[in-house]
């Protein structure tokens, strides 16, 4: 009997995919320090159609590097990064880690609230943003124990004629703000005219920590994920080893995906540097965007989220779009469903490849095999390394047997430290080396997983476990349905019952007594929704994760 200590995943593994790495203790700055050996007049980044070198890249992080060490940023310093996907904010994160500070990434969209909470969790001393949001960050500093603030713009990359076009345009188009006057205020371009490429060598640890990776708050408020420099290196190794197809200086990498996200941190931003690639950064990627970079790039290595992927297949232009170059595609962070990997498919010929990672695991746990047997609707077979098993619901500690569904846990260097400030909750998701996911998974006899539901999600209606995630596959094979995302609202006698919030594709329209129907043709009749209610869109994530618990709390309130 097959059991989850025979790994039988290795058999699946593609050709040419090590089970076990001999890893490399190379910092992530001296990843790109090799890049840049091998590579220096080879573009690293393309913004807006600006490119920089391997060379330049380098010589601006030194300089920023060299500019933070001026600040008094010593190795274990806290420093807070709100930025899009730009130069700015690449060059900021490889400065950080080269003078051993510890990272906190944030995202843009995070209100004054949130990005309070993380600041001062932190305890970030100097925050690096955009104009855009300069003078909320400057009224928002005196809550917080940050000391300086350095203002990028959109406009301090772009090639010729945006460059000069920006100035006129950029403040109309709200692409740029002006800053108030306020102390300890630095301008990033100011900052890389000045300052000399000669930051001090700083002995960091492969050990040491590296960032506090916050949370996407999706079950309650955010936590800082405690990853260190040990974690983000084995994870780009990992990554790299899986793919050994993609050669080192050949691809162009679509940095579409957030990097104050996890997912884009590693696998885009830190994976195409790892590499020598061009990383084409997109800071909006919305379906125009997206479908330009796609078109004027030509990117071959495409790893998107779910919302993205739709977001292209209702682009009027898709069928026009030509995506031969495209090696492979791949998506993460939210389950992908299976009606839009099939319409993907057969619309551009490119399969998408699902793989699994949460924050804690920076992120990457499972991947579909690139060239190998794959599985629709699988997040594939965990990376070298990884062992995994999948534990009883109700005390977490019993293994179910195989074809079961539980509690998918997983051990492997790419496991965070723990959580920063908290030390019970740490406790509770870290058990004897264990990462206690909270995500509800099963595991077919080849060594395949697939993700059922959040355990969080489930919902208990009439005795029996119900996953909203079978609901919301049923729905999304209506042809006229564009988003749906179920929730367990409370029911006198049931105990639970389902609610489903559904948004339809632009133009079209139905019943709830319709869909109801629909789905009564497909899921078993306990497991059928009694309530639809139709919305112009749905909460999510930067990254296009459905907010679940936001939909619930909306519900508890009416």
């Amino acid at each position: 009997m097959t059991n989850y200590q025979d790994k039988p995943w290795l058999s699946n593994y593609a050709e040419g995919v090590q089970s076990k790495l001999d890893y490399k203790k190379s910092c992530l700055p001296k990843l790109l320090e090799l890049s840049a050996s091998k590579y220096p007049g080879k573009t690293a980044l393309t913004f807006q159609g600006y490119t920089l070198t391997y060379a330049k890249l380098l010589e601006m992080v030194n300089i920023f590097a060299t500019f933070l060490n001026e600040m008094g940023i010593k190795k274990g310093d806290s420093v807070a990064i709100l930025l899009p996907n730009t130069i700015p904010c690449v060059v900021s994160y490889y400065a950080l880690m080269k003078i051993g500070a510890v990272t906190v990434m944030n995202n843009p969209l995070y209100t004054d609230k949130e990005l309070e909470h993380q600041f001062n969790d932190s305890g970030a001393k100097v925050l690096i943003t955009l104009d855009l949001l300069g003078n909320r960050m400057i009224d928002l500093r005196e809550k917080t124990g940050i000391k300086e603030i350095v203002i990028s713009s959109i406009g301090d990359y772009l090639p010729f004629p945006k460059n000069i076009l920006f100035p006129l345009v950029g403040k109309k188009k709200g692409l740029a703000a002006d800053v108030k006057s306020a102390d300890n205020l630095y301008r990033w371009k100011d900052i890389i005219a000045k300052y000399p490429p000669n930051p001090p060598e700083v002995n960091v640890d492969f050990d040491d920590l590296a960032m506090y990776q916050y949370t996407g708050g999706t079950t309650g408020v955010s936590k800082g994920v405690m990853l260190t420099h040990s974690n983000l290196s084995k994870q780009v190794q990992q990554v790299n080893a899986w793919f050994p197809e993609f050669k080192d200086g050949d691809e162009v990498m679509m940095g579409a995906l957030p990097f104050f996200h996890i997912f884009g941190l590693s696998t885009s931003m830190n994976y195409a540097i790892s590499k020598g690639w061009n990383l084409v950064l997109v800071p909006k990627p919305q379906p125009d965007p997206l479908i330009d970079t796609m078109r004027k790039f030509k990117p071959s290595f495409v790893p998107l989220v779910p919302t993205m992927y739709i977001g292209m297949l209702n682009h009027p232009d898709i069928d026009k779009t030509d995506l031969s170059f495209v090696k492979g595609c791949f998506s993460g962070s939210a389950p992908l469903p299976l009606e839009i990997i099939k319409d993907f498919e057969s619309k551009t010929g490119v399969i998408v490849s699902e793989g699994f990672g949460l924050t804690e695991s920076c992120p990457v746990t499972h991947i579909n095999p690139f060239g190998g047997k794959w599985k629709i609707g699988s997040i594939g077979l965990p990376v070298a390394d990884t062992e995994c098993k999948i534990v009883d619901l109700d005390n977490g500690v019993d293994e179910v047997p195989v074809g079961e569904p539980g509690e998918l846990c997983v051990k492997g260097p790419q496991v965070m430290k723990g959580y920063h400030n908290k030390p019970d909750a740490t406790e509770d998701t870290l058990r004897d080396g264990w990462l206690y996911t909270g995500d509800i998974a099963k595991m077919d006899e080849e060594g395949y997983f697939f993700i059922v539901d959040r355990k969080k999600d489930l919902i208990l209606s009439g005795g029996y476990n119900v996953y909203p995630r079978d609901i919301d596959e049923a729905l999304y094979e209506h042809p006229l349905v564009q988003e749906a995302c179920a929730i367990g609202i409370p029911h006198p006698t049931r105990g639970e019952a389902i609610k489903v919030f559904v948004v339809m594709k632009e133009g079209k329209t139905a019943t709830q007594e319709e869909l109801i129907s629909y789905c009564g043709e497909r899921l078993a009749k306990y497991k059928l929704p009694t309530e639809i209610e139709f919305r112009d869109e749905l909460p999510k994530t930067n990254v296009g994760k459905i907010l679940r618990k936001d939909l619930r709390a909306e519900n508890q309130n009416k």
